[in-house]
């Protein structure tokens, strides 16, 4: 066995070059939106092959803005899977609308499109398909179970990830992304939107903005800076600053590395650790290109020497950081108890709620460090 050593769960790769691109809007004084957030947006649509990309504060309210332009609101349905992260199903409630979950496929953590024409109804007015820890969804699959029903893509954990050769983000009407630390390439805290129609870019850039009619750039390098935009609606405060579009222009020139880099390394975990028989690894075709923001697994307790959470803790003792792959919603107190659910209602999301285990993968990791997690894992 090598020797200890410390690994997080993840790490977000940054360094002198960002530290680099955030001195120019120091320097500038320009912090809040303005001329980097929009460079940003030009360059994440381009590689994400949309027409449109409109940078906000986070994954969270990239989807409560997508809600928002679609006027969803009381009365109506939105389908969520029930293994995700919370806020896919909280930004519904937000809108005063009402969560339906969808169970999952427990090999691919998404979306189970054999379930989900089950949970279609008059009321069904959107469908969040979540692209789980890279993993596009089968949108050809879905859009056949759900025909006509908007597909808002919760791609939080998908930059740079596509589904027979489309990238996520233009696969449903609206794709949500994140950039917080844990993702493949991060602006601290962040998120984008991105559609291909013009009329909800041009809605979901108003709404991020207090509702004003036009952008605190346009307004300051116009012919009247002194003159206040109108407000024809309620509007949020969802503006990402320059700053974190300085470091994001930076961190997206490196998302294809990264990406490859992490691929490496997932086909290294596979062929290190296959012979685990209580271990079972990602499962995709090759239909999808896996953004791989986590590596996934599932704990067989029947044939494991010990149970997930033990393992979890053993691996700790030895340095290695863990993470249940996100938990299932309707397994949380609040929702559990709003809907009467129980943790059988949705099996293989409990499945996975109970047995999957991160293990580490990212950009800052070395070659001992994989080894390393091998060998404690083979050591058990």
């Amino acid at each position: 066995m090598s020797e200890k050593r410390n690994i997080p769960i993840s790490l977000p790769s940054t360094g002198l070059e960002e530290w680099e691109a955030v001195k120019v809007p120091i320097m500038s004084g320009w912090l809040t939106s303005g001329p980097k957030v929009r460079e940003f947006e030009v360059m994440f649509a381009e590689r994400h092959k949309v027409k449109h990309a409109i940078a906000v504060t986070s994954a969270t309210t990239a989807l409560h803005l997508a809600l928002v332009a679609l006027d969803i609101g009381p009365g109506d349905e939105v389908i969520v899977p029930a293994f995700t992260w919370v806020s896919t199903a909280n930004v519904v409630l937000h809108q005063g609308a009402e969560v339906v979950f969808c169970d999952v496929d427990t090999k691919t953590f998404n979306l189970d499109p054999a379930q989900l024409s089950t949970k279609i109804t008059s009321k069904t007015k959107a469908i969040m398909a979540v692209h789980l820890f890279g993993l596009c969804v089968d949108m050809d699959a879905i859009k056949l179970a759900a025909p006509g029903i908007p597909i808002i893509e919760d791609g939080a954990c998908a930059a740079g990830a596509a589904y027979k050769g489309q990238p996520a983000g233009g696969l449903g009407i609206m794709g949500c992304f994140s950039f917080h630390p844990r993702k493949s390439v991060t602006t601290g805290e962040g998120g984008m939107i991105t559609t291909n129609d013009d009329r909800l870019a041009e809605k979901l850039s108003i709404l991020r903005n207090h509702g004003a009619s036009v952008s605190e750039e346009q307004r300051h390098h116009g012919a009247q800076p002194y003159i206040l935009p109108d407000f024809d609606v309620c509007g949020y405060n969802y503006r990402m600053t320059d700053l974190q579009g300085a470091l994001g222009c930076v961190q997206l020139g490196k998302l294809d590395q990264f990406i490859d880099e992490r691929a490496k390394w997932a086909q290294y975990y596979v062929d290190e650790l296959s012979e685990i028989e209580w271990l079972s690894l990602p499962v995709y075709s090759q239909d999808f290109k896996h953004g791989w923001q986590s590596y996934v697994t599932i704990v067989d307790e029947s044939k494991s020497p010990m149970s997930r959470n033990e393992i979890m803790q053993k691996l700790l003792d030895m340095g290695i950081s863990t993470r249940p792959g996100t938990h299932a919603v309707h397994m949380l107190g609040f929702y559990s108890k709003k809907y009467g659910l129980q943790p059988t209602d949705f099996p293989g999301a409990q499945a996975s709620n109970n047995f999957s285990m991160a293990i580490p993968l990212h950009n800052r990791m070395t070659l001992e460090d994989f080894e390393y997690v091998v060998e404690t894992l083979k050591s058990l």
